[in-house]
């Protein structure tokens, strides 16, 4: 099913019926700034174990999640002065922040080095989701059988219409990765280069 939302202004009542999809355990597939996405509640392992299932990962692949706001990440991971003050200048943006886990965190979304990735989007329907459901969702990108990536709700619910309980239509958006930094040291590693500028790295 496609539910279509404003990206510009996302309705709060399609945003809560997404939320309630979402409480019950449901996987979407829904827009970021570099991707559409699919994801589920963090604090969902069963959930978890369906995108994993969904996107053919083994299961001890670490899954990236979506929060809200600076104040939310640190719920979640440790933040040094140094990583606050990058984080604060990029987000929301198209980065995911490599950085040591709290103990909120469950064993299921975590590396066997204890570390998480987190996004903060410049997306106003994702970040909307979060802040309704109170806790991060997963984030995770779907690629295409050609490689390339989606940008089109339509082709997601294509694709995956069966696997997913809901798709969100936030419009099509250019396609391309995070970046991903690693934060967890004073050093910064970029990991991978994508859509946000990482020259402040390097």
């Amino acid at each position: 099913m496609i539910l279509t939302i404003n990206p510009k202004n996302p309705q709060p009542r399609l945003i809560r019926k997404v939320v309630e999809v979402v409480e019950g355990g449901g996987v979407i597939g829904y827009p970021t700034d570099t991707i559409y996405g699919i994801g589920c509640d963090l604090f969902n392992p069963e959930a978890i174990r369906k995108v994993h299932r969904l996107k053919k990962l083994e299961a001890k692949k670490p899954l990236s999640f979506i929060c809200s706001d600076l104040k939310d990440i640190s719920r979640y991971a440790y933040v040094s002065n140094y990583a606050y003050k990058m984080m604060k200048r990029l987000l929301p943006g198209a980065y995911t922040f490599v950085l040591k886990a709290t103990k909120l965190v469950p064993k299921i979304a975590l590396t066997k080095q204890n570390t998480v990735g987190i996004r903060i989007p410049d997306n106003k329907i994702c970040l909307a989701l979060v802040k309704e459901l109170g806790h991060p969702i997963i984030s995770t990108s779907v690629d295409k059988p050609d490689e390339g990536l989606y940008n089109d709700p339509v082709e997601i619910e294509e694709r995956f219409g069966k696997q997913l309980d809901l798709v969100i239509d936030g419009g099509v958006i250019v396609a391309e990765h995070s970046s991903i930094v690693d934060l967890t040291d004073d050093l910064p590693k970029v990991i991978r280069k994508g859509k946000g500028d990482v020259s402040l790295f390097q």
